[in-house]
């Protein structure tokens, strides 16, 4: 049997393999393989696994989410453990564990996964959609980090576009078929698991394994900006959903957001700029 450790060596700005390196304090017997998966044939890689071999991912939401969409039509017939390295985590977090755990599999949190259609190209996400003032974050986030190397404060990216650079919009949610409409939406992810954007629990109630595999979408709408600033820390415990008057939920398994101007979107992270609106549909 052998450990191989997958990771890639330019995240983190050069620290990948690092980084990765920190599970072999896990191994006391054998030494595990390291592999960078930046040039990594995954087709070819897992065809000639021993049928007891195991895979360690490391990295972070983002590096979840490339695996499953450039692993996507391979079966796994290996054990797939995953190690967190990223800053959020929100998988991992999701799970119930934390930083410093040991790696643990997760080969049932890899299939029947949501599909998103963003600008007429589909790819599988891991945690959720974030698409308003999320977005924003992501987008104002990658643009600092491309001139600074400090580390980037969400929290204060969204303060200040709450109070300063963000504007609401209106938006058109349709769940299953049924459309609701939303004046000064602040926010309206779709999520396959609980946690997105470094800790904020969206979506207190959604199972990220139910049997209907269903997705939840949150929309934070109404209310003006320093209402919505003293409800937004709510949110990282999964609290405002209470606040029924400027926030509803939805369940469902075919979803359709549309916002009446283009804003800035992320997929587990990513950020896709200028986007009217997207779709997606449960696994």
């Amino acid at each position: 049997m052998t450990f191989y450790v997958l990771y890639n060596r330019l995240s983190g700005n050069g620290t990948g393999e690092a980084r990765a390196r920190e599970v072999e304090k896990f191994f006391k017997k054998m030494t595990p393989v390291f592999v960078d998966i930046t040039t990594l044939d995954y087709l070819k890689f897992f065809s000639e696994l021993d049928s007891d071999d195991k895979v360690i991912l490391c990295g972070g939401d983002g590096t979840l989410n490339r695996f499953v969409n450039d692993t996507e039509g391979i079966t796994f017939k290996n054990d797939i453990l995953f190690f967190p390295t990223g800053s959020g985590n929100d998988f991992w977090n999701d799970l119930g564990r934390k930083v410093g755990d040991a790696p643990c599999k997760i080969n049932e949190y890899l299939v029947d996964l949501p599909t998103v259609i963003v600008n007429g190209k589909k790819s599988k996400f891991i945690n959720g959609i974030g698409y308003g003032i999320d977005g924003y974050c992501c987008e104002e986030g990658d643009r600092l980090r491309a001139t600074s190397d400090k580390p980037i404060n969400y929290t204060s990216i969204a303060i200040k576009g709450l109070l300063f650079h963000y504007k609401p919009t209106n938006a058109e949610i349709t769940v299953d078929g049924v459309t609701h409409t939303f004046e000064r939406a602040w926010l309206a992810p779709t999520m396959n698991g609980r946690f997105y954007g470094g800790g904020m629990m969206a979506t207190p109630d959604q199972d990220r394994l139910n049997k209907e595999r269903t997705v939840t979408t949150m929309v934070m709408f109404g209310a003006g900006k320093i209402p919505t600033l003293a409800a937004f820390p709510s949110i990282f415990k999964g609290e405002h959903i209470k606040k029924t008057k400027i926030v509803k939920t939805f369940k469902g398994k075919h979803v359709i957001v549309k916002f009446n101007r283009p804003v800035a979107l992320q997929i587990d992270g990513e950020t896709v700029k200028n986007v009217t609106e997207y779709e997606v549909i449960g696994g």
